[in-house]
Protein backbone atom coordinates (compact mmCIF):
# COMPACT_ATOMS: atom_id res chain seq x y z
CA UNK A 1 0.00 0.00 0.00
CA UNK A 2 2.83 2.38 0.89
CA UNK A 3 4.62 1.62 -2.38
CA UNK A 4 1.45 2.23 -4.39
CA UNK A 5 0.99 5.60 -2.73
CA UNK A 6 4.64 6.47 -3.35
CA UNK A 7 4.42 5.65 -7.06
CA UNK A 8 1.18 7.60 -7.42
CA UNK A 9 2.79 10.55 -5.66
CA UNK A 10 5.80 10.44 -7.99
CA UNK A 11 3.44 10.52 -10.98
CA UNK A 12 1.64 13.53 -9.54
CA UNK A 13 4.91 15.35 -8.83
CA UNK A 14 6.26 14.59 -12.34
CA UNK A 15 3.14 16.03 -13.95
CA UNK A 16 3.05 19.04 -11.62
CA UNK A 17 6.68 19.98 -12.26
CA UNK A 18 6.27 19.66 -16.02
CA UNK A 19 3.02 21.63 -16.06
CA UNK A 20 4.54 24.31 -13.83
CA UNK A 21 7.38 24.85 -16.31
CA UNK A 22 4.83 25.79 -18.97
CA UNK A 23 3.58 28.61 -16.76
CA UNK A 24 6.94 30.38 -17.12
CA UNK A 25 6.59 30.29 -20.89
CA UNK A 26 3.16 31.93 -20.81
CA UNK A 27 2.08 30.29 -24.03
CA UNK A 28 -1.22 28.42 -24.15
CA UNK A 29 -0.05 26.27 -27.07
CA UNK A 30 2.85 24.92 -25.02
CA UNK A 31 0.57 24.14 -22.08
CA UNK A 32 -1.82 22.34 -24.42
CA UNK A 33 1.04 20.37 -25.97
CA UNK A 34 2.22 19.18 -22.56
CA UNK A 35 -1.31 18.14 -21.60
CA UNK A 36 -1.62 16.25 -24.90
CA UNK A 37 1.67 14.51 -24.16
CA UNK A 38 0.48 13.26 -20.76
CA UNK A 39 -2.99 12.30 -22.02
CA UNK A 40 -1.45 10.18 -24.77
CA UNK A 41 0.79 8.31 -22.33
CA UNK A 42 -2.01 7.80 -19.82
CA UNK A 43 -4.34 6.55 -22.55
CA UNK A 44 -1.76 4.01 -23.76
CA UNK A 45 -1.07 2.84 -20.21
CA UNK A 46 -4.43 1.06 -19.98
CA UNK A 47 -3.97 -1.45 -22.86
CA UNK A 48 -0.32 -1.88 -21.85
CA UNK A 49 -1.33 -2.80 -18.29
CA UNK A 50 -4.26 -4.95 -19.41
CA UNK A 51 -2.06 -7.00 -21.74
CA UNK A 52 0.98 -6.72 -19.43
CA UNK A 53 3.24 -5.55 -22.22
CA UNK A 54 5.93 -2.93 -22.70
CA UNK A 55 6.41 -3.67 -26.39
CA UNK A 56 4.98 -0.36 -27.57
CA UNK A 57 6.34 1.74 -24.69
CA UNK A 58 9.39 3.14 -26.48
CA UNK A 59 7.71 3.77 -29.81
CA UNK A 60 4.88 5.59 -28.04
CA UNK A 61 7.49 8.10 -26.86
CA UNK A 62 8.54 8.73 -30.45
CA UNK A 63 4.92 9.13 -31.54
CA UNK A 64 4.45 11.56 -28.67
CA UNK A 65 7.33 13.76 -29.88
CA UNK A 66 5.98 13.80 -33.42
CA UNK A 67 2.44 14.58 -32.22
CA UNK A 68 3.24 17.57 -30.01
CA UNK A 69 5.83 19.07 -32.38
CA UNK A 70 3.31 18.77 -35.21
CA UNK A 71 0.66 20.41 -33.05
CA UNK A 72 2.91 23.40 -32.33
CA UNK A 73 4.22 23.66 -35.91
CA UNK A 74 0.77 23.59 -37.51
CA UNK A 75 -0.68 26.16 -35.11
CA UNK A 76 2.27 28.51 -35.64
CA UNK A 77 1.99 28.07 -39.42
CA UNK A 78 -1.72 28.94 -39.32
CA UNK A 79 -1.05 32.06 -37.24
CA UNK A 80 2.23 33.39 -38.64
CA UNK A 81 2.78 31.57 -41.91
CA UNK A 82 5.72 29.56 -43.20
CA UNK A 83 9.06 29.67 -41.38
CA UNK A 84 12.02 27.71 -42.75
CA UNK A 85 13.65 27.48 -39.30
CA UNK A 86 10.51 25.89 -37.86
CA UNK A 87 10.39 23.40 -40.70
CA UNK A 88 14.04 22.39 -40.32
CA UNK A 89 13.87 21.99 -36.55
CA UNK A 90 10.62 20.01 -36.74
CA UNK A 91 12.14 17.81 -39.45
CA UNK A 92 15.22 17.11 -37.32
CA UNK A 93 13.09 16.01 -34.38
CA UNK A 94 10.91 13.84 -36.65
CA UNK A 95 13.96 12.10 -38.15
CA UNK A 96 15.45 11.47 -34.71
CA UNK A 97 12.14 10.25 -33.23
CA UNK A 98 11.32 7.90 -36.12
CA UNK A 99 14.83 6.43 -36.24
CA UNK A 100 15.11 5.84 -32.49
CA UNK A 101 11.51 4.69 -32.10
CA UNK A 102 11.79 2.09 -34.86
CA UNK A 103 15.19 0.93 -33.61
CA UNK A 104 13.87 0.33 -30.08
CA UNK A 105 10.59 -1.17 -31.32
CA UNK A 106 12.34 -3.69 -33.57
CA UNK A 107 14.80 -4.53 -30.82
CA UNK A 108 12.11 -5.36 -28.29
CA UNK A 109 10.19 -7.37 -30.90
CA UNK A 110 13.31 -9.47 -31.36
CA UNK A 111 14.21 -9.74 -27.67
CA UNK A 112 10.61 -10.39 -26.64
CA UNK A 113 10.77 -8.25 -23.52
CA UNK A 114 12.52 -5.43 -21.73
CA UNK A 115 13.84 -6.95 -18.52
CA UNK A 116 13.62 -3.59 -16.75
CA UNK A 117 9.83 -3.93 -16.77
CA UNK A 118 9.75 -7.41 -15.22
CA UNK A 119 9.00 -6.16 -11.71
CA UNK A 120 7.19 -3.02 -12.89
CA UNK A 121 4.31 -4.34 -15.02
CA UNK A 122 2.43 -6.25 -12.27
CA UNK A 123 2.03 -3.04 -10.22
CA UNK A 124 -0.58 -0.69 -11.70
CA UNK A 125 0.75 2.41 -9.95
CA UNK A 126 4.40 1.62 -10.69
CA UNK A 127 3.68 0.87 -14.35
CA UNK A 128 1.53 4.01 -14.57
CA UNK A 129 4.45 5.97 -13.13
CA UNK A 130 6.74 4.85 -15.97
CA UNK A 131 4.24 6.06 -18.59
CA UNK A 132 3.89 9.36 -16.73
CA UNK A 133 7.65 9.80 -16.51
CA UNK A 134 7.90 9.17 -20.26
CA UNK A 135 5.47 12.07 -20.81
CA UNK A 136 7.69 14.18 -18.55
CA UNK A 137 10.74 13.16 -20.61
CA UNK A 138 9.04 14.01 -23.91
CA UNK A 139 7.67 17.33 -22.63
CA UNK A 140 10.77 18.68 -20.90
CA UNK A 141 13.24 17.51 -23.56
CA UNK A 142 11.21 19.12 -26.33
CA UNK A 143 10.20 22.22 -24.33
CA UNK A 144 12.92 24.45 -25.75
CA UNK A 145 12.13 23.43 -29.33
CA UNK A 146 8.38 23.79 -28.79
CA UNK A 147 8.89 27.29 -27.41
CA UNK A 148 11.13 28.32 -30.29
CA UNK A 149 8.76 26.99 -32.94
CA UNK A 150 5.72 28.61 -31.29
CA UNK A 151 7.31 32.07 -30.92
CA UNK A 152 6.19 35.06 -33.01
CA UNK A 153 9.47 35.05 -34.93
CA UNK A 154 9.71 31.27 -35.16
CA UNK A 155 13.13 29.62 -35.20
CA UNK A 156 15.71 32.19 -36.26
CA UNK A 157 18.32 31.29 -38.89
CA UNK A 158 21.64 32.70 -37.64
CA UNK A 159 25.08 31.53 -36.52
CA UNK A 160 23.65 29.84 -33.42
CA UNK A 161 21.24 27.93 -35.64
CA UNK A 162 24.12 26.44 -37.65
CA UNK A 163 26.12 25.73 -34.48
CA UNK A 164 23.16 23.84 -33.05
CA UNK A 165 22.65 22.04 -36.36
CA UNK A 166 26.28 20.88 -36.21
CA UNK A 167 25.79 19.54 -32.67
CA UNK A 168 22.66 17.71 -33.83
CA UNK A 169 24.28 16.14 -36.90
CA UNK A 170 27.35 15.00 -34.96
CA UNK A 171 25.21 13.64 -32.13
CA UNK A 172 22.85 11.87 -34.52
CA UNK A 173 25.80 10.29 -36.35
CA UNK A 174 27.33 9.08 -33.07
CA UNK A 175 24.05 7.65 -31.82
CA UNK A 176 23.23 5.82 -35.05
CA UNK A 177 26.73 4.40 -35.53
CA UNK A 178 26.93 3.30 -31.89
CA UNK A 179 23.58 1.49 -32.15
CA UNK A 180 24.60 -0.21 -35.41
CA UNK A 181 27.93 -1.33 -33.95
CA UNK A 182 26.33 -2.79 -30.83
CA UNK A 183 23.60 -4.52 -32.83
CA UNK A 184 26.19 -6.20 -35.09
CA UNK A 185 28.23 -7.17 -32.02
CA UNK A 186 25.22 -8.85 -30.41
CA UNK A 187 24.32 -10.72 -33.61
CA UNK A 188 27.64 -12.56 -33.56
CA UNK A 189 27.18 -15.79 -31.51
CA UNK A 190 30.82 -15.56 -30.43
CA UNK A 191 30.02 -12.38 -28.52
CA UNK A 192 27.23 -13.89 -26.43
CA UNK A 193 27.46 -12.67 -22.82
CA UNK A 194 30.45 -10.46 -23.73
CA UNK A 195 30.75 -6.68 -23.57
CA UNK A 196 31.59 -4.49 -26.56
CA UNK A 197 34.89 -2.58 -26.63
CA UNK A 198 35.25 -1.88 -30.34
CA UNK A 199 34.31 1.00 -32.64
CA UNK A 200 32.95 4.05 -30.83
CA UNK A 201 32.64 1.88 -27.73
CA UNK A 202 36.43 1.92 -27.47
CA UNK A 203 36.31 5.68 -26.81
CA UNK A 204 33.16 5.89 -24.70
CA UNK A 205 31.35 3.31 -22.58
CA UNK A 206 28.02 4.81 -23.66
CA UNK A 207 28.48 6.56 -27.03
CA UNK A 208 24.78 6.22 -27.86
CA UNK A 209 23.89 8.36 -24.84
CA UNK A 210 26.68 10.78 -25.70
CA UNK A 211 25.02 11.19 -29.09
CA UNK A 212 21.61 11.69 -27.49
CA UNK A 213 22.88 14.43 -25.20
CA UNK A 214 24.60 16.16 -28.15
CA UNK A 215 21.36 15.98 -30.16
CA UNK A 216 19.29 17.78 -27.52
CA UNK A 217 22.06 20.27 -26.83
CA UNK A 218 21.99 21.10 -30.54
CA UNK A 219 18.21 21.46 -30.56
CA UNK A 220 18.39 23.86 -27.62
CA UNK A 221 21.08 25.96 -29.34
CA UNK A 222 18.94 26.10 -32.49
CA UNK A 223 15.98 27.33 -30.43
CA UNK A 224 17.96 29.79 -28.27
CA UNK A 225 17.56 32.91 -30.41
CA UNK A 226 13.76 32.59 -30.37
CA UNK A 227 13.53 32.67 -26.57
CA UNK A 228 12.91 35.68 -24.36
CA UNK A 229 12.50 36.57 -20.69
CA UNK A 230 11.35 33.61 -18.57
CA UNK A 231 11.34 31.34 -21.61
CA UNK A 232 15.05 30.77 -21.04
CA UNK A 233 13.98 28.33 -18.34
CA UNK A 234 13.33 25.89 -21.21
CA UNK A 235 17.11 25.58 -21.61
CA UNK A 236 16.73 22.98 -18.89
CA UNK A 237 16.03 20.55 -21.77
CA UNK A 238 19.63 19.33 -22.42
CA UNK A 239 20.41 19.41 -18.69
CA UNK A 240 17.36 17.25 -18.01
CA UNK A 241 18.43 14.88 -20.79
CA UNK A 242 21.91 14.56 -19.27
CA UNK A 243 20.63 13.95 -15.74
CA UNK A 244 18.00 11.47 -16.93
CA UNK A 245 20.37 9.44 -19.11
CA UNK A 246 23.37 9.48 -16.79
CA UNK A 247 21.85 9.26 -13.32
CA UNK A 248 18.36 7.78 -13.73
CA UNK A 249 17.36 5.51 -16.61
CA UNK A 250 20.43 4.97 -18.76
CA UNK A 251 24.08 4.94 -17.75
CA UNK A 252 23.43 4.33 -14.07
CA UNK A 253 21.37 1.18 -14.66
CA UNK A 254 23.70 -0.19 -17.33
CA UNK A 255 26.80 0.38 -15.21
CA UNK A 256 25.17 -1.42 -12.30
CA UNK A 257 24.12 -4.31 -14.54
CA UNK A 258 27.58 -4.47 -16.15
CA UNK A 259 29.33 -4.60 -12.80
CA UNK A 260 27.12 -7.49 -11.69
CA UNK A 261 27.71 -9.40 -14.92
CA UNK A 262 31.36 -8.70 -15.68
CA UNK A 263 32.73 -6.89 -12.61
CA UNK A 264 34.85 -9.89 -11.66
CA UNK A 265 36.63 -9.95 -15.02
CA UNK A 266 40.05 -8.31 -15.37
CA UNK A 267 39.30 -7.22 -18.94
CA UNK A 268 36.13 -5.44 -17.87
CA UNK A 269 37.89 -3.68 -15.01
CA UNK A 270 40.57 -2.46 -17.42
CA UNK A 271 37.92 -1.30 -19.89
CA UNK A 272 36.16 0.69 -17.17
CA UNK A 273 39.43 2.29 -16.03
CA UNK A 274 40.70 3.37 -19.47
CA UNK A 275 37.40 4.25 -21.20
CA UNK A 276 35.43 7.36 -20.12
CA UNK A 277 31.76 6.94 -19.25
CA UNK A 278 30.74 9.43 -21.94
CA UNK A 279 33.58 11.49 -23.37
CA UNK A 280 35.71 12.63 -20.44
Amino acid sequence: MKDSFRYALISLIAFSITYSLTLFIQNELITNAVIISFLLQWFLFFPAYFYQTEKFYDISGSINYILIVSYIYINNYITYGFNIGNLVLSFLIFVWAIRLGMFLFLRIQKDGEDKRFGSIKPSATKFFMTWTIQATWVSICSLCALTGISSNSGVVINNLFFLGLTFFIVGFFIEVVADIQKTKFRKNPKNKNNFITTGLWAYSRHPNYLGEISIWTGISIISFSSLSNLQYVTLISPIFTYVLLVYVSGVNLLEESGNKKWGHLKGYKEYIQKTPRLLF
